[in-house]
């Protein structure tokens, strides 16, 4: 096996920094119980998942904005394939959309999202969840900063 770059070590590195420094919230649409780090500040909100190369099965990214509005998120430096689901103030998901890698493609909110919520492409769909549904425990998310 030959050796990784030294630069690509050390974005593996940083990525996993910022994931360990990003807190978590538990929450469940359903009976289907996930982690998402949470993405509350415009730097971690532009950063999201880029640069990362794999997912904890039931593990995403939850996006908190400050007030609800349109949203529109692409993949670009995204290497893992993701599902959005873009949420409202009253908890419930406005749409679904499936997100391929390292695309420029942009994939928006039907209407006012105050949350997004990332996870492995597909993993609404298994679990049967789609627009309309609750997301149970945004009242413990921590508060958009910027």
């Amino acid at each position: 096996m030959g050796k990784l770059p030294y630069t690509l070590l050390l974005l593996g590195a940083t990525t996993a920094s910022l994931a360990a420094e990003l807190p978590t919230v538990e929450l469940s649409i359903k009976d289907t119980r996930l982690v998402a780090e949470v993405a509350a500040t415009e730097a971690t909100r532009t950063t999201g998942l880029m640069n990362r190369f794999s997912l904890q099965p039931d593990h995403g990214m939850l996006f908190v904005f400050k007030a609800p509005q349109p949203q529109a998120f692409w993949m670009k430096n995204t290497y893992v394939p993701l599902s959005i689901a873009f949420i409202g103030s009253d908890g419930r998901i406005l749409n679904i959309a499936d997100m391929a890698p390292q695309t420029e493609t942009t994939h928006p909110s039907r209407g006012p999202a105050h949350f997004a919520l990332e996870m492995r492409k597909g993993w609404f769909a298994q679990h049967g969840i789609g627009a309309g549904e609750f997301v149970a425990g945004l009242e413990r998310v921590p508060k958009a900063k910027e």
